[in-house]
């Protein structure tokens, strides 16, 4: 799972980097030839763009560590943790729901993916079968009661 979006990540990096190297120099050298830098909206706009992707950069450089740093044997094999698919029932909407915990890169509501660090999913994290959570969303709190859980381990082991 952690391989798949670090291939995303580092693809970003080298496109990213290409046009560090050869695009932005490019576009720098243009607009600079075009005369007096301080009302040269291009040679600013071409200046902004390489800050922004520099700090992009360092952002995926260290969401790539960060992932680095998951240990499957640190997951947990009987409560909610990244990789469980978990089916709730909501009392305030008073109806079943499920999720699948994933990273913040794949989540993806409509399809049932919700991020580890999202308010659901914070609350759902290191919950067993039959305890409850009480999630804080703008629209008020919500219990949310787990009848169901199927952790990443047992994933691995139908496989």
């Amino acid at each position: 799972m952690t391989e798949q979006i670090k291939k995303k990540l580092q693809d970003e990096i080298n496109a990213l980097e290409h046009e560090l190297a050869h695009e932005l120099p490019a576009e720098l050298k243009k607009a600079a030839a075009l005369g007096d830098l301080s009302e040269n909206a291009e040679y600013h706009m071409a200046k902004q763009r390489q800050e922004l992707v520099k700090a992009r950069l360092r952002q995926l450089g260290k969401r790539i560590a960060d992932l680095s740093l998951i240990n499957m044997n640190n997951i947990p094999k009987d409560k909610v943790g990244l990789g469980s698919k978990v089916k709730v029932y909501d009392n305030t909407k008073e109806e079943e729901m499920e999720y699948k915990l994933v990273t913040s890169e794949e989540s993806d509501v409509t399809a049932g993916k919700i991020s580890t660090t999202s308010p659901i999913g914070r609350a759902l994290l290191n919950k067993k079968v039959g305890e409850s959570a009480t999630v804080v969303t703008p629209n008020g709190s919500r219990e949310l009661e787990v009848l169901s859980l199927k952790t990443i381990h047992d994933e691995a082991e139908a496989s």
